[in-house]
């Protein structure tokens, strides 16, 4: 989402699809994997919540009752997030997200 509706658009569809990002190359060559997992962003939509209100709890009180209602319907199956992999294994990595991880992990097996 921070680089853009295009670019969500293409990760949803393909998340493998980010390793084409200028961006994404530019960090990559230079070891910063902050530019898409920047942690902050992930305070944007509260942080424009207590803006547009003034009230900087009614958010995450919001928050809770989403995630509690998700709960349920995970629950029964009906969202699917595809395969999960553990991001911490080069192998998993590579398999998943094959140019992602050559650009960051760079060429070799593991």
């Amino acid at each position: 989402m921070a680089l853009g509706r295009e670019w969500y658009e293409r990760a949803a569809a393909c998340p493998d699809a980010l390793a084409e990002h200028p961006a994404v190359r530019t960090a990559a060559a230079a070891g910063d994997q902050d530019v898409i997992f920047d942690e902050d962003f992930n305070f944007v939509a509260s942080r424009a919540y207590e803006r547009l209100t003034g009230d900087s709890d009614a958010f995450w009180e919001a928050w809770e009752v989403y995630v509690g209602s998700r709960a349920s319907i995970e629950e029964e199956g009906n969202e699917d997030m595809g395969e999960p992999f553990d991001l911490g294994d080069a192998q998993q990595m590579r398999r998943n997200l094959p140019r992602l991880a050559a650009l960051h992990l760079g060429p070799g097996s593991d």
